[in-house]
């Protein structure tokens, strides 16, 4: 009999979908014929236009004004009986109810917290399905995360895991698997070569939702003489701005794309945000990182992890930017050869094959 895998996930940063995705993905390769797998976002289902409207909501605050949102994550890590507030979810609740009786999962996986509480609620202290919490943060990890009933947290790092049992979870709760990234990770090797004199460097500028710099930073790189990539995503409207501002048809301005595995393979250096899934990413591909753009709060811990680990640099102007990177490539590429070495050590790129593999062995 095949194991029933349930997938929970919500579309508040992007993090959170990346490592659902990973998750069901890593079970598509590792248990083709062994599983059946739902990926859900009873968020998005269950509240329609309202989560729409809140998600927006979130995403314009944490990008725009991300010390306002510092504080309510402050707020959300000091409280203790997150029981009770979850228990206000009673739309959520009633959409997850039929979704368990009708396909009765062996295993929850919960990439979003909350979900893991209102699970305890609907099925009491002695349901028979495992839950799984994949932590999508590091470091900085709000108490919303671990103060829930789940079985196991699943964390991108060690550090990640000192931060939860510190905090009480026991030790046996806390799996180190790394951050479920897409499975296409693990087919690439992380060898990169540094540039020949006949080659530039390979930048891949990926812009995220706080786009107000973004002309300036594209304008400032293209004049450095490296192989510029940038990404807008699904922002169309940005790219005439993008295009004026690189004035080069060397520059190659890429929208949405699935591609982003084999582009960060292929960077030497990659210029974005300190998101879950941004930083994630560029450590599964080994990538060295320089951070431009950090929220308060959960993506604190991720520019701590690039920063101690000594595997990138936060630099958030784009004039720091440009001069980060002219330091990384001068004396022979000496500092981007450091930060090279040091991220590939922090490297997994089979991370949602190992945890596949893992939820099958429960």
């Amino acid at each position: 009999m095949n194991k029933r895998i349930l997938i929970l996930t919500a579309g508040f940063g992007e993090g959170h979908n990346s490592a659902a995705r990973g998750v069901r993905d890593g079970l598509a390769r590792v248990a083709p014929n062994q599983a059946d797998v739902e990926l859900r976002d009873l968020f998005a289902e269950a509240y329609g236009a309202v989560n729409e409207f809140v998600r927006r909501g979130y995403l314009a605050l944490v990008n725009s004004a991300p010390r306002a949102w510092g504080i309510v994550y402050r707020w959300l890590d000091r409280k203790t009986d997150y029981d009770t507030e979850f228990r206000r979810f009673t739309r959520l609740k009633s959409h997850l109810a039929p979704l368990l009786e009708r396909f009765r999962p062996s295993i929850v996986v919960c990439s979003f917290p909350a979900y893991a509480n209102v699970l305890q609620e609907i099925l009491g202290p002695k349901r028979s399905c495992k839950c799984v919490v994949v932590v999508t943060d590091s470091i900085t990890i709000n108490a919303t995360w671990y103060r829930s009933p789940a079985d196991y947290f699943l964390v991108a790092n060690e550090q990640s895991a000192f931060v939860l049992r510190a905090v009480g979870v026991v030790p046996e709760k806390t799996k180190v698997f790394g951050f479920p990234v897409s499975p296409k990770f693990a087919d690439f090797s992380n060898d990169r070569k540094l540039p020949s004199n006949n080659s530039k460097p390979r930048v891949l500028y990926m812009i995220h939702a706080a786009t107000r710099g973004a002309p300036e930073l594209v304008r400032l790189l293209a004049k450095l003489g490296v192989d510029l990539t940038v990404t807008i995503g699904r922002s169309d409207k940005l790219r005439p701005a993008i295009e004026a501002a690189a004035n080069d048809p060397a520059t190659k301005i890429v929208g949405w794309t699935d591609q982003l595995p084999w582009m960060l393979h292929e960077s030497h250096l990659l210029v974005g945000k300190a998101g879950g899934a941004t930083v994630q990413e560029t450590i599964a591909a080994a990538c060295p990182m320089i951070i431009n753009h950090v929220v308060a709060g959960q993506e604190e811990g991720n520019a701590r992890l690039i920063l101690e680990t000594n595997s990138g640099v936060v630099a958030l102007s784009p004039r720091e930017v440009v001069a980060q990177i002219e330091r990384a490539f001068a004396n022979d590429a000496k500092q981007w050869r450091e930060w090279a070495s040091n991220i590939s050590k922090l490297s997994r790129p089979r991370a949602a094959l190992d945890i596949a593999e893992f939820l099958m062995s429960l």
